[in-house]
């Protein structure tokens, strides 16, 4: 099983950065790699489309709102990995009212490629959607 993590420090409060990424049906809202998002089964599943057309389907199987993170399984997707299984959490930053720190990480299973090249893949995701989540919240 390979695994990747990536943090980002971001201009808004922890409250304000959860109420932007914490539905687990706003990626369009912050993310431009996901233009569109559909809930599904009460909002506990979405289903994801990308520039490209692909479609994405992911399952929520784990959220607190207290404390500001969900974790989410990929059931279809045009990656190679099986197994994924990934969290998205907001920290606070002691001392600091206006940022927060956002972690995006994740495990899987290679199929078809090597473990580095998984990992290269999802951390290369979740730079971008850190780096994007940057530019929404400074704008």
């Amino acid at each position: 099983m390979a695994s990747t993590s990536v943090s980002r420090t971001v201009p808004a409060s922890p409250q304000q950065v959860w109420d932007l990424i914490g539905g687990f049906a706003s990626l369009p809202e912050w993310l431009p790699y996901i233009p569109e998002s559909t809930a599904l089964d009460g909002g506990r599943t979405r289903r994801l489309t990308n520039p490209e057309g692909e479609t994405i389907v992911e399952r929520l199987v784990g959220f607190s709102d207290t404390e500001r993170h969900y974790t989410y399984a990929i059931l279809e997707a045009p990656f190679p990995v099986t197994g994924y299984l990934s969290t998205l959490r907001v920290h606070a930053i002691p001392g600091q009212d206006n940022a927060a720190e956002v972690q995006w990480s994740g495990s899987f299973i290679p199929d078809g490629v090597t473990e580095e090249e998984a990992a290269e893949l999802f951390t290369g995701i979740y730079r971008n959607g850190l780096d994007a989540l940057y530019q929404t919240l400074a704008a």
